[in-house]
C-alpha cells in the first residue's frame, strides 16, 4: 500500500467563506498543495486516466493550473504550456474572450506554443462555471491541438462546467465535488 492510497483529498481542502464576495465558499486549494503526500496524491489522481492516453503537452491555466499542470507534465514526461490572463506572456500570443459576472476577460497563449494536432490535457484547480476552461479549450484549438482532455481537483458540478466542457466534446475528469456552490 502507498502512503498517498488512504488520503482523503477533500479534508485537505479548506473552506473559506464569504470570500471573495458575501455568500461564496471559496475551497482554498494550498492547505491540499503544502501536504506533501496530498499533494503526491492529488498528481496521482489527475494523472492516473491519462497515463495510456498519447499527450505531448499539458496546458495550465494561471495560477494554480501552472502548479498542478507543471506536476502533470512532468509525471507524464511532456511538456508544460501556459495559459495566462492577456498580456502577461512575453511573446508573440493569441487570445480567447471569456464572459466573467461582471464583464469580459481574455486569456491567451503563444501562438507558437502548440503544433497543429499535438495531443493536449487541459489542467486547472477547479471548474465552476466551466466560462474560462471553455475558453482555454476554444484558444487551444485556434492553434489545432487536440484537446485529449481537462483534469480538475475540485468540481461544482451544480454550476455546469463539467457539462459545458462535455458539449465543446472533452472530457472532463474530477477528484471531488462540492454540492451546492
Amino acid at each position: 500500500m502507498s502512503l498517498t492510497e488512504d488520503i482523503d483529498l477533500k479534508d485537505l481542502v479548506r473552506t473559506i467563506p464569504d470570500y471573495p464576495k458575501p455568500g461564496i465558499m471559496f475551497r482554498d486549494i494550498t492547505t491540499l498543495l503544502g501536504h506533501a503526500n496530498g499533494l503526491r496524491a492529488c498528481i496521482e489522481r489527475l494523472v492516473a486516466p491519462f497515463t495510456n492516453r498519447r499527450i505531448e503537452s499539458v496546458a495550465g491555466i494561471e495560477a494554480r493550473g501552472f502548479i498542478l499542470g507543471g506536476a502533470v507534465a512532468d509525471r507524464l514526461r511532456c511538456g508544460f504550456v501556459p495559459i495566462r490572463k492577456k498580456g502577461k506572456l512575453p511573446a508573440k500570443a493569441i487570445g480567447q474572450e471569456y464572459e466573467l459576472e461582471y464583464g469580459i476577460d481574455i486569456i491567451e497563449i503563444h501562438e507558437d506554443a502548440l503544433k497543429a494536432g499535438e495531443p493536449v490535457l487541459l489542467v486547472d484547480d477547479l471548474i465552476a462555471t466551466g466560462g474560462t476552461a471553455a475558453a482555454a479549450v476554444k484558444l487551444l484549438r485556434k492553434l489545432n491541438a487536440e484537446v485529449v482532455g481537462a483534469a480538475f481537483v475540485i468540481d461544482l458540478p451544480d454550476l455546469g462546467g463539467c457539462a459545458r466542457l462535455a458539449k465543446l466534446g472533452v472530457e472532463c475528469h474530477t477528484l471531488m465535488a462540492f454540492e451546492g456552490d
